[in-house]
Formats: structure tokens, sequence, C-alpha cells
């Protein structure tokens, strides 16, 4: 499988988590896009276009389980988020409920906006390790006040790889009166999503992940209650459209002029792939190898699980917890002298070496990572 992959092959590649992995076919598949907007330029953006993201969208939304025009594409999870925040209009002392379990990134489009509003962004504890979902989801409700207008959560945490219950969340959220908005970075492609089902009023995930499309193609789904009240993140021709289609929620977000969507297009190649090649299965077989090995690693560098090892909190990937005295050093002596791509974490509640596996990645690459880690705990420091 691997050999169906642009990876450098020389690279054992424990990371997909962090942007993905991009096959042969769909890159193929993008490269045709890119080719077909550079040969009419015009009639592609003019005339072609509108169809061509229409059969994207209704591709995804088959696979995601939602309704084609309830969504649009953008690049990442950070551009939707910073739409989303931009039409919430909260008062000042308002509170946006969350955990300290989210993306950086995220965490800073929040700031940014709380800075403007005089919103408050409540990151509440998540202590690990997890006991339960129970104890999960009554640690998270432990920040609920009366000011609580805004529920925010991670489906899948970067950092800490650990699978949250958004759906019991986002259930109790809706009975309070609460906007519920969830980030799905992780979730598409590496763990069932039935957006019909799990009915958040906002919903953003990526394509480039999981689901191994090229880099740059997300979406944001939105709840048709909330579609006219969100504002575009870029004001451009969509606006006040000339030619509007049935669609203002779309016209406002899919108009957005002259850029490269070839990344988008190419959600029908990758659902193909992934049907083709019987991912559901190669999926399974990464989660039985994280299982399988999640203790063995973090018996290795002294340290535990921070979950219950089960697929109820674990999907394709584990964070195991170090000791690390450099981390930056750690990651980057894995990466020159090992040829290991493996991220190394630092948030409130540690530091972590992130496994993330996919169907290029076979048992024997988590024999070189435990190699490693032998060696540099015999040698040095860095691992306590």
């Amino acid at each position: 499988m691997k050999s169906q992959f642009l990876l450098d092959s020389e690279i054992t590649y424990l990371n997909h988590g962090s942007f993905g992995a991009c096959p042969k076919p769909i890159f193929e598949n993008y490269q045709y896009w890119q080719l077909e907007l550079e040969k009419q330029p015009v009639q592609f953006l003019t005339k072609h276009l509108s169809g061509h993201l229409q059969n994207a969208r209704q591709a995804l939304a088959a696979y995601i389980n939602c309704d084609a025009d309830d969504f649009f594409f953008l690049s990442n999870p950070t551009q939707a988020i910073n739409t989303v925040m931009r039409s919430l209009k909260l008062a000042p002392g308002d509170e946006i409920l969350t955990t300290n379990h989210e993306y950086g990134a995220m965490d800073r489009t929040w700031h940014f906006y709380c800075e403007k509003s005089g919103a408050k962004y409540i990151r509440q504890n998540i202590s690990l390790p997890i006991q339960s979902t129970e104890s999960l989801i009554e640690q998270f409700w432990k920040g609920y006040t009366t000011r609580t207008k805004v529920i925010f959560l991670n489906q899948i945490s970067s950092a800490t790889a650990l699978i949250f219950p958004v759906k019991e969340i986002i259930d109790k959220a809706k009975s309070l009166g609460l906007i519920t908005i969830i980030d799905g970075a992780h979730v598409p492609g590496h763990i069932d999503l039935n957006l019909k089902e799990l009915d958040p009023d906002f919903y953003t995930g990526t394509l480039h992940k999981w689901m191994l499309t090229p880099k740059g193609s997300s979406f944001l789904y939105v709840k048709k209650t909330w579609q006219d009240k969100l504002d575009p993140l870029v004001v451009s021709w969509g606006y006040l459209s000339d030619t509007p289609s049935k669609s203002r929620f779309l016209d406002y977000h899919e108009m957005q002029g002259t850029r490269d969507v070839a990344a988008f297009l190419t959600a029908p190649a990758a659902i193909g792939f992934l049907s083709e090649n019987n991912w559901s299965e190669k999926s399974t077989e990464a989660k039985q190898l994280i299982l399988e090995n999640y203790k063995k690693f973090c018996d290795l560098v002294g340290s535990a699980p921070i979950c219950p090892v089960t697929n109820e909190f674990l999907g394709q990937m584990c964070s195991i917890p170090i000791r690390a005295e450099k981390p930056l050093a750690l990651k980057e002596i894995l990466y020159e002298k090992y040829r290991i791509e493996i991220p190394v974490m630092k948030i409130d509640h540690g530091t972590f070496l992130r496994i993330s596996l996919n169907a290029y990645n076979a048992p024997d690459d988590l024999k070189v990572l435990q190699y490693a880690l032998k060696e540099i705990i015999r040698t040095t420091d860095w691992l306590g």
C-alpha cells in the first residue's frame, strides 16, 4: 500500500495525523482539475465551477450524511472557525465552554475573538488519565454557568489523540439552548461521521487528513437555522450577487474570487479510492495496531496510557506521555538520525509522543520507533 502514496520511502512515517498523505491516484485527479482550470480559466471559473463544486459536495454529503447544500469547502478548519466566530455576536461576559485539549490554532482564534468582544473562553480541565466517558462528561459540564452561550469541542483531540463523546455533549447542550460548534478535523475517513445524527449547529472537518485528498481541502457544515446568519469571512462576488443561485448561503461562501479549488474537487475521487481499496478494513487494521502497541510504548518510556485502551477513546492515533527534557531535540534526532517522522507535543497536560498510522504503515514501522527509543533511553537523558 505504501507504493500507492507519494511519501518518501526512506522515511518511517508515523505522523499521518498532522497533514495527512495523498495517494497517487487522488493526486493525479488533483492535477487533472488544475489542468482543466488552466486550459480555459474564464470558462472554468465563470461557467463550470459551480457545477463542479456541486458534484463534489454531493459526493461528500453522501459520505458524511448531510444535505449537499448545507456546507461549503474551504482550506482548513481554522478558516472555518474564523468564519463562525465573526457571526456569533456574543455580549461581554458571555462564555464559550471548551476543554484544555483543543488545537492551538483554535485556542488562538477564540482568544482573539474574546479580546474583541469581551466574551470569555473557558478552557475546562479534562484531567488525565481519562477514567470513563461518564467521568469526562461530568468534568466538562463543571465548566458550565448561566453565562455559557457556546460549546466548542474537538471530536478527536490533536495532541492527546482522544475521541471525545461529542454526541452526548451536543444533546445536553441543545437541551440548555446552547450553540454547538464541533472541530472534527481528524474525523472524516477516520471514524464514522453522521451529521444528521450528530446534529451540531456548526461542524468542520478536513478531507486532506484521513480522507487522503491533497492539502487545503476542508468543509464547514452549518445547520439550516444558522445559514442566513453566517457572514462570509471574505466578502466577494457572491454577496449581493448579480446572478444569485437558489442558495444565498452558498453564494456568500463559495464565490470567493480567483483561487485554486482543485483540492476541493478531488472529493469524489478520494471517496472512490477509499471504497475501491476497502479502507474501512484498512482503518480497522491500523486501529488494532494502536490498541496492541499503545501500552507497550508507554511501558518502554516509563509512563502509562492516558485513557482506557479501547476503540471508545482511540482511533488510528495514540499519545504516549514522555518525560522529555528536550522535546524539540528529541523530535529532531528521531528524524535526522533515525529517519522517523513523528510529532513531540507539549501542552497543559505534559509532553506527548503521538503515533498516527494509516494503511501504508506496517508493524515493522513501530519496531523502528521502538529501537530508536530504546537507544535514546540508553545513551541520553532526554527521556528522563
